[in-house]
């Protein structure tokens, strides 16, 4: 489950780059009823959403040059450099080199072995988001990536994670936890890109979820702001019911009313 107490490797923090953030706090708070607060003119655009005062995520403006509008996925490291490093001996990128963020921590940007983004955030005095698993917080994340092996052979490397197998009609899940911490401390998983060929053409990368109280009127309530339904509203049996979406501008994420939290 992935919780705020963070441990090293699991997600701590999440944020989405948009060409257009005004209309990006205009869908996502009309999606989750998120608001947001500026960081200040130091920050270069940087913002947080917050949910009744609790931080669930970051956002800012970003241009053609930074990539697609996209959310980034953050996991907790307690040596970013270190982190870093150990990307390039295991196939890796370092995108954007760790960097102090006005002592609130460290972050980094990374690729893994097959292109997929994801951060690294070594907390200062932000630990990460102030709630997860609650309705209009993450919940889970997902990895699409065209080779789950080698893909669990990077991460083991560079996040010390751990995968282990579930079964499901139709085949078998691979979850992710903390190294060390258990199965308990699952926190997303990986799924083969061949399965869905609409998200073969866009490449490997981390779809994050968000749990919603009501999933078919997350998604209803989501198209009447400007979004795209990637899968509909669909059940899996001691999961939940979940849809993948994009906002207006093309980042991806999921929604999903889940057993375990609801349930």
């Amino acid at each position: 489950m992935l919780t705020t107490r963070f441990v090293n490797g699991a997600p701590n923090w999440i944020d989405v780059g948009s060409p257009d953030m005004d209309g990006a706090v205009s869908f996502y708070g009309g999606l989750f009823g998120w608001e947001f607060r500026s960081a200040g003119p130091e920050a270069g655009g940087y913002g947080f959403f917050q949910l009744d005062g609790r931080t669930v995520a970051g956002g800012m403006r970003t241009g053609p040059e930074q990539g697609p509008p996209a959310w980034t996925v953050y996991f907790q490291s307690e040596d970013a450099r270190a982190t870093a490093e150990a990307a390039g001996p295991a196939h890796g990128t370092v995108l954007f080199q760790p960097l102090d963020v006005m002592g609130e921590g460290r972050m980094a940007v990374l690729a893994d072995q097959a292109g997929a983004h994801f951060g690294i955030w070594e907390p200062g005095r932000t630990r990460g988001v102030d709630v997860a698993n609650e309705p209009g917080a993450l919940c889970w994340v997902e990895l699409y990536t065209p080779d789950i092996a080698a893909a669990a052979a990077f991460y083991r490397r560079v996040l010390g994670l751990e995968t282990s197998g579930v079964p499901f009609p139709g085949g078998t899940y691979t979850c992710l936890n903390p190294g060390g911490a258990g199965e308990d401390a699952m926190f997303g998983g990986m799924v083969p890109l061949a399965d869905d060929p609409a998200e073969q053409a866009s490449g490997p990368y981390w779809l994050p979820y968000f749990e919603v109280e009501d999933t078919d009127g997350a998604v209803e309530r989501a198209q009447r702001l400007g979004a795209a339904v990637r899968m509909p509203a669909t059940t899996l049996e001691g999961v939940g019911r979940m849809a993948r979406l994009a906002d207006p501008y093309g980042a991806r994420f999921a929604v999903i009313r889940s057993e375990a939290a609801q349930g």
